[in-house]
């Protein structure tokens, strides 16, 4: 794990580039505290700062191509790369090193671009390719590692995190009031855009291409998730189906067990990185594993479900503890980790699992993703809800879904509901708002909010365009689809990228091994969230058929919890005259807000009786102001 740096284009003197380069990468140090490199040539800046992973030696970055012509740099890893490195040298490549780099590169000598699509692993890489003056960024399949990207007069500059980017001085720090809009409904800022002006996230799966001599980047997509629920005739035994996990998920596990460093999982005892630590018992005697809980909050401790399973796999175990004064002291680093506002509570937990991984071992597997994928959550019910809706919209008469149904609908409120309930519920794309994981503030609710009245897009148009994209599929595909795209990789993979960095802990995510993501693409539907043999619905139903033959019961019976974090109760007690304080009328963010709109929210979010909507919209604005607080000056 690394972090990567640089530019293109004539943007500066000769003698002043490298002082621009380091300056970028310093700002970056925590990504790669191993080892910094850079290479300087006409219109090209590459800067790396490396985390030693593979290759302990021989794995310095930027790396070139024998000739010179091509350099690179990654961020991330290529899983595969021993078997690629294996095949191409039985067709006569020779390699200087052991490391993925040089796979990597070479691959990309006599593939191009196309070679990515044989490399299994998490990346952010940019190439300079001096033979037709182009630079290439491309990011990974389902965007666990970030690349973010700015032009500028003369150029393009890049880096893995936001800091890098301003540490060049070539962009000036204006906040983007269409990020300020679209983070108060969602609690993260949405893919392009970024919380600066000028600066974007390139998207999962795309790759960036810019001409020394053209100012205007290409990005363009190199992969795309597919989602294509079977016909019931294409549908295969179970027996089938529960194989071919077993062996997809178990092969995913132990490629991200290779490491010429120590390795360990983040097990919170939930059924994901359970099942994570019991495949990767196949690949080591002796497993570590690391668990965080909140001090003096048993409601919210899962220590007793994850000494259960460290107890049944006999893993080296180890917790960390912490309290009010270990969350709140770590705020303000949270908001510089993490470049943008991003309001999950759970990011201050991880970042404490990740610190006393850290000081065992470099990487560090987790169950990020399985959700996603296989319908975690509260899927069950909703699968349930559509079930049923899917059956009434075909007990309806073949007329009331034509235009003789539209023409009652307009004239009769009862029929209008029964035909909604009956057909848009099954099609995200005709909902007033898609399924989201988050949804605290409408577009109405906003105007309330702000000084100014802009005439932003609806939040939820950037949803609609990607559900656009998937056509036509059941909404649990749907759902799973626009989750994978959004919430995954600016929440959960943003999060678990800048938390186990700050702490320069590699994080490796086996669910989203993208064989396992496409297989899963075309499983029916019923074995993602649906009814068990007994007739039962549950969530991730192809996972708890796996882990019923490998864990303990109590685990795989185990609602999901997410990350249980008491903040929300302290905001009514022990934080209540700290939020007060943080969000009082001579708040930054009353540049933004209005002071009578932000004393309502405060009032609300800090009452006995609070709601969680309330708390959650609370705890949103306190961490937009410490956001703002740490970064406007």
């Amino acid at each position: 794990m690394c972090g990567i740096t640089g530019w293109i284009g004539n943007l500066d003197r000769s003698d002043e580039a490298e002082a621009r380069l380091r300056r970028m990468s310093d700002a970056i140090v925590h990504r790669g505290p191993d080892d910094s490199g850079f290479h300087v040539d006409d219109g090209v800046g590459f800067g790396f700062r490396r985390l030693s992973i593979v290759d302990l030696a021989g794995g310095h970055q930027p790396m070139s191509s024998q000739d010179g012509n091509i350099w690179v740099m990654l961020n991330g890893e290529v899983y595969n790369h021993e078997a690629l490195r294996a095949e191409m040298r039985s067709q006569g490549c020779t390699f200087r090193t052991s490391s993925d780099t040089e796979v990597l590169l070479r691959l990309y000598e006599r593939e191009g671009l196309s070679g990515f699509h044989r490399m299994n692993g998490m990346f952010g890489v940019a190439i300079w390719d001096g033979r037709t003056k182009r630079l290439h960024l491309v990011r990974d399949r389902l965007g666990v590692k970030p690349v973010y990207y700015a032009p500028v007069k003369g150029g393009l500059v890049f880096g893995s995190e936001i800091k890098a980017i301003l540490a060049s001085g070539l962009v000036d720090k204006e906040v983007n009031p269409r990020a300020i809009w679209d983070f108060l409904t969602f609690r993260y800022v949405p893919a392009p855009d970024s919380i600066w002006m000028g600066i974007s996230k390139l998207p999962p799966g795309h790759v960036l291409t810019m001409e020394l001599e053209d100012p205007l980047p290409r990005v363009e997509r190199w992969w795309q998730m597919p989602m294509r629920a079977p016909d019931k005739s294409e549908e295969r035994p179970d027996a089938v189906y529960d194989q071919e996990f077993a062996d997809l998920f178990e092969d995913a596990v132990a490629l991200r067990m290779r490491a010429d460093v120590p390795v360990g999982i983040t097990l919170s005892g939930g059924l994901d990185s359970s099942a994570v630590v019991s495949a990767a018992r196949n690949s080591t005697d002796r497993l570590m594993t690391f668990s965080v809980s909140f001090a003096g909050s048993p409601e919210t401790d899962e220590l007793p479900y994850a000494r259960t399973v460290a107890r049944y796999f006999d893993t080296d175990h180890h917790e960390v503890s912490i309290g009010a004064s270990d969350f709140m002291g770590f705020l303000t680093d949270l908001v510089w980790y993490a470049d943008e506002p991003m309001a999950d509570l759970a990011s201050v937990p991880l970042y404490y699992v990740s610190k006393l991984a850290g000081q065992h071992v470099t990487v560090a597997l987790s169950g990020e993703g399985s959700d996603e994928i296989f319908a975690g959550y509260n899927f069950e019910q909703r699968a349930q809800l559509w079930d049923r809706a899917a059956a009434a919209r075909a007990a309806l008469p073949r007329w009331a879904n034509g235009r003789l149904g539209g023409l009652l609908a307009g004239i009769s409120g009862r029929f209008a509901r029964l035909r909604s309930d009956a057909s848009t519920i099954c099609d995200q794309r005709a909902v007033p708002e898609p399924i989201s994981m988050t949804n605290y503030w409408s577009s109405a609710d906003k105007l309330q909010l702000l000084r100014a009245n802009g005439t932003w897009p609806d939040s939820f148009d950037r949803p609609r365009q990607i559900l656009d994209q998937l056509g036509d599929q059941p909404p649990l595909n749907q759902a799973l689809y626009l989750y994978s795209q959004d919430w995954l990789v600016e929440d959960l993979l943003m999060k678990a990228d800048r938390m186990s960095m700050a702490n320069s802990v590699e994080l490796r995510t086996p669910f989203l091994d993208y064989r396992l993501v496409e297989w899963a693409g075309a499983l029916p539907t019923r074995l993602k969230a649906g009814p068990s043999v007994n007739g039962v619905y549950r969530s991730k139903e192809i996972l708890r058929r796996y882990a019923e033959a490998r864990l303990p019961r109590e685990i795989v019976d185990r609602p999901k919890q997410g990350f249980p974090v008491p903040v929300y109760g302290w905001l009514s007690t022990e934080l209540k005259q700290w939020a007060q304080d943080m969000l009082s009328p001579s708040a930054q963010l009353t540049n933004w807000l209005t002071p009578e709109a932000l004393a309502a929210v405060v009032r609300a979010g800090t009452d006995r009786t609070a709601g969680m909507m309330d708390r959650h919209r609370l705890w949103n604005v306190l961490i937009l102001e410490l956001w703002m607080r740490r970064w406007l000056v």
